[in-house]
């Protein structure tokens, strides 16, 4: 039950984005840059795994489904991949560039100063871009956020697993705009 009166109808941070709409817009925005938007070396799929991997290590429920959800959609309905970066990337069937922002990504989660000049360093040797490092930083940075928004104020988290495909193919089509929070969905606690 959350902590706060939200639109129990919408789960996880959809409830809180309706329940704050001002605060939602920059959110939102800024997971459209990170996550939807087309003018980035890293593919929709990479990056729904980077923020997949970190709200997984958050412990973040309804996070780490709803954007495994994603990152499958973006991977043909690829479940058994998207389960293998949650638990053990680094022997996933991945780039070895993703698994060095994986490993950057972990330890931004951790604390941002456990990120040192070697891991940057290999995710260079593994292809990498400063763009790409930049933003994987910032997706495991904002993550962060975002897990410790959802769960601080204790928001539902579906545990029927079919429902979080469904909302993925409309973010997967529509990206991170104001119809994540205006458009209520039966939630099965």
């Amino acid at each position: 039950m959350p902590y706060i009166t939200v639109n129990e109808n919408l789960p996880g941070i959809r409830s809180l984005m309706a329940f704050r709409p001002e605060t939602a817009a920059p959110l939102g925005q800024l997971a459209e840059i990170l996550l939807h938007d087309e003018n980035n070396t890293l593919t929709r799929a990479e990056r729904e795994l980077i923020a997949t991997f970190v709200s997984y290590l958050n412990g973040c429920y309804y996070c780490h489904h709803s954007h495994g959800a994603l990152a499958a959609c973006y991977l043909d309905g690829d479940t058994e991949l998207v389960d293998a970066v949650r638990k053990d990337y680094a022997n996933a069937e991945i780039s070895d560039k993703l698994k060095a922002l994986l490993q950057i990504a972990g330890k931004v989660q951790q604390s941002g100063k456990a990120v040192r000049p070697e891991d940057i360093d290999h995710a260079r040797e593994q292809g990498a871009t400063d763009r790409e490092i930049h933003d994987t930083v910032l997706i495991a940075a904002a993550f962060s956020l975002f897990n410790r928004y959802v769960d601080g104020l204790g928001t539902v988290a579906p545990t029927d697993l079919a429902s979080y495909p469904i909302r993925a193919r409309q973010v997967a089509e529509l990206g991170y705009g104001p119809h994540i929070y205006a458009t209520p969905q039966p939630v099965t606690p």
